[in-house]
């Protein structure tokens, strides 16, 4: 499996072609909601265009700003796939400046510019991480609290019946199968481990 990125930090770039200035602003974002904002803390208003793209996992959206359709937002939403990024958001703005570039000058533009502004910023890896529900007794629970930090699991909710507790975590992937055989022992194979939808 390729490995994926995020940006480490916001990321800029300015680019001048054929007298237009365009200007790159990238972020990383952790929901759509941010990417939302951090487009409308963006764009610049006496700018002629601010197109955008943010991908979140297997979410993503673009927009043209009213240049040709499929000519900047869908090639910032290329940069991004291109360079193997995650959780990111890139806004695109351009200053027109008197001459015209056509489609394909358009869609190198932006694609361009974005690319750029991303293969100078600072990048980390992310780590695929997955959702799961362990199910067991009250002592094991107690026991599973414990080791949570070496399993780098993080909880996310936990509720109690007169059974036992049931406990929602997230961890990367790569560790499911050490937190999977930890919680069989620890609970005598009577704990359940279920991996939750995202």
């Amino acid at each position: 499996m390729r490995a994926t990125f995020t940006l480490a930090v916001e990321a800029r770039l300015q680019q001048d072609i054929k007298k237009s200035r365009f200007l790159a602003n990238a972020a990383p974002i952790e929901s759509i909601d941010a990417a939302l904002a951090f487009i409308a803390r963006i764009g610049v208003r006496d700018a002629t265009h601010n197109c955008w793209a943010y991908r979140l996992g297997s979410s993503y959206r673009f927009n043209d700003d009213g240049e040709p359709a499929g000519t900047a937002g869908k090639p910032i939403l290329q940069a991004i796939d291109g360079q193997s990024f995650d959780r990111v958001v890139v806004v695109v703005t351009r200053w027109f400046g008197g001459i015209k570039l056509g489609a394909g000058g358009l869609v190198r533009a932006y694609g361009g510019c974005a690319a750029e502004c991303l293969r100078a910023a600072p990048r980390t890896a992310l780590v695929a991480r997955v959702g799961i529900r362990v199910r067991c007794d009250f002592p094991s629970a107690a026991a599973l609290h414990a080791q949570l930090g070496h399993y780098e699991a993080v909880k996310r909710d936990e509720r109690f019946d007169e059974n036992g507790a049931e406990i929602d975590l997230d961890l990367p992937e790569a560790r499911l199968a050490a937190l999977s055989d930890y919680v069989r022992d620890l609970t005598r194979g009577r704990g359940k481990i279920v991996v939750r939808d995202a």
